[in-house]
């Protein structure tokens, strides 16, 4: 009885150590981008994702990577998936119950919860008490993500190529 019945194997040492070189290349790798936050700003991790997954995909597409269900042991016929849709009439209960809520909430409360929200994130401070208020007061989410907005602005991942 061992704990660990590999632990000393040649085989699994081996691709240990092989793993482990090829972790140091990528942080040396990172490194000479200036960093991950360089890194990050050329768009060196983007290219790197998107790099591995085209050769993924050439290795499916060649035969060369199985992926069972795909490209082996593929079933012959499989069973339709049934595809869920909500009526009008969901959507029509929905608006009618988001009115309401406008309707009879405390309308003050709501700007209160809403200012204060706004204070703390353009003074930099915790945000997650004021939140916390504005949801208690019935401030909907679109509402809440609007004040977060104005402040942070609104984050638009850049493509790199």
């Amino acid at each position: 009885n061992v704990s660990d019945p590999l632990g000393g194997s040649y085989y699994v040492e081996a691709l240990t150590d092989g793993m482990e070189r090829e972790a140091e290349g990528l942080f040396a790798e990172i490194e000479a981008q200036g960093g991950v936050v360089a890194a990050i700003e050329t768009g060196w991790f983007q290219r790197q994702i998107a790099g591995s997954s085209m050769r993924f995909q050439g290795e499916v597409e060649q035969g060369r990577r199985t992926v069972v269900g795909l490209n082996d042991f593929v079933e012959e016929a499989e069973a339709p998936v049934e595809i869920l849709k909500v009526g009008d009439a969901a959507e029509r209960t929905q608006r009618a119950r988001m009115a309401h809520l406008r309707a009879t909430r405390d309308g003050g409360l709501v700007e209160q919860r809403l200012e204060a929200l706004r204070r703390a994130a353009a003074e930099d401070r915790n945000i997650i008490p004021a939140m916390l208020d504005c949801a208690r007061a019935y401030c909907t989410l679109f509402e809440i993500r609007h004040v977060l907005e104005e402040i942070y602005g609104s984050y638009r991942e850049p493509v790199f190529f």
